[in-house]
Parts: structure tokens; sequence; C-alpha cells
């Protein structure tokens, strides 16, 4: 017989964590929480979040150390994840400045220029809202090989999520689209893993010399 009371009661006593655990990449959040649990990054560091380019950085923090980076790069994931997270990944450590690298993945599930550019202005917004003070940046989408086809899809998202930048206070973009390509343009495989997705470390050099520029000192 159904019984309104009993099935308001069950919910009632499930765990939150229950509900959370539906939500993509929440192990990954965990994981991240756990660690800080042991040794809580110190805030007004500069964090980085967005996808598996910045995951698999494995010296990002290392690299950016006087900085007192943060690597808060999650799994193949995309604007909209980095948004439902942003307490955990962002607003938690306070920083002073956030750099983003985020949105490939977007479009290569099918969401278009206009909706990629739409989401992140959504996460940028509530970055704002959640730190007014914090320089904000965002790294353009890189060209990968392997994605190809949609290569027109991220340079139109390139360009708008840049003129929305530039009219931004304490914001910047960085470009590094145009510095993995050759001088006619093309793509340069030798930067990239065999998945032709992913970086070898002469990307993230690469990287590393764009973005060291437009970080913030302490």
């Amino acid at each position: 017989m159904y019984n309104p009371i009993k099935i308001l009661l069950i919910l009632l006593f499930l765990s939150p964590a229950a509900f959370g655990q539906n939500k993509p990449f929440w192990n990954e959040i965990q994981e991240f929480k756990k660690n800080d649990n042991i040794s809580m990054p110190p805030k007004n560091g500069i964090v980085f979040v967005g996808s598996s380019s910045l995951r698999m950085w494995k010296d990002l923090e290392e690299t950016f150390k006087s900085y007192n980076a943060i690597n808060r790069g999650f799994g193949g994931s995309d604007l909209a994840n980095a948004n439902d997270y942003i307490k955990e990944l962002v607003l938690d450590y306070k920083p002073r400045q956030v750099v983003i690298y985020s949105g490939e993945n977007d479009i290569a599930t099918g969401v278009s220029a206009v909706d990629t550019y739409n989401r992140f202005v959504t996460f940028f917004i509530n970055i704002r809202k959640g730190l007014p003070k914090a320089t904000i940046t965002y790294v353009s989408m890189k060209l990968s090989p392997s994605r190809a086809k949609f290569s027109e899809v991220v340079l139109t998202a390139n360009a708008s999520i840049k003129a929305y930048v530039a009219k931004q206070k304490n914001a910047s973009f960085v470009d590094i689209t145009s510095k993995m390509l050759d001088s006619k343009g093309n793509y340069r495989p030798e930067l990239f893993q065999p998945d032709m997705l992913h970086m070898k470390p002469a990307g993230y050099d690469i990287w590393t010399r764009a973005i060291t520029p437009y970080l913030k000192k302490k």
C-alpha cells in the first residue's frame, strides 16, 4: 500500500552524498576533498581548473610552484561540469587567480560554438560572484589533430570568448592555439601523444611559456 509518510521518511534519512554520487566525476571531486583534508593548499593561490589537458599536466604545480598553483583539472570534463563543482574546485580555495582550460570537450560532444561560449560566460559570472577580486584567465582551446572536424567550431568559440574577456575587468585571454601550429598553420603531431589529443611535454612547454606572463604574482 502506498504510504507517503514512509517515503518521506526514507528521503529524509538518505545521505545527501547518495544523490551526489550520480553526478559525473563525483569520485574525483571527493578525492580532491580527501587530499585537502590531509593538507589544504594555502589560500590566495592560483587555481587551474578544467579538463584532462590540465589533469594530465603532472608537473603543473611544480612548474608554477612560486605562484602557489593548485591543479584542479579533472576527468574529461567540460565547462558545465566545472560549473557544477565550482565551489569544490574553485571557490573553497579563495584564490587570487583562476586559470581555465575547458570547452574542447563540450565541442567534441556536439555542443555548438554559441552554447560553449554561453557555458563559459555562466562559469565566468559565477566565479566573479564568488571571487569578486580574483583575476580570471582563459586559456584558448587547442586544435587537436584527432578532432580536426571540430576546428572551425573551436576557432569560433575561442574568438567569442576572447571578445567577451576583453570587455571584462581583471580578466585575460591566453592564446595557445596559434602557438601550437607551424608557420603554415598546420598541426604539429610531434606535440601530441599517440591519441593525437593529449600532449607530450613539448606541448606543455609551449603552454608554460604562453601562460606564465599572465600569472598574477603574490
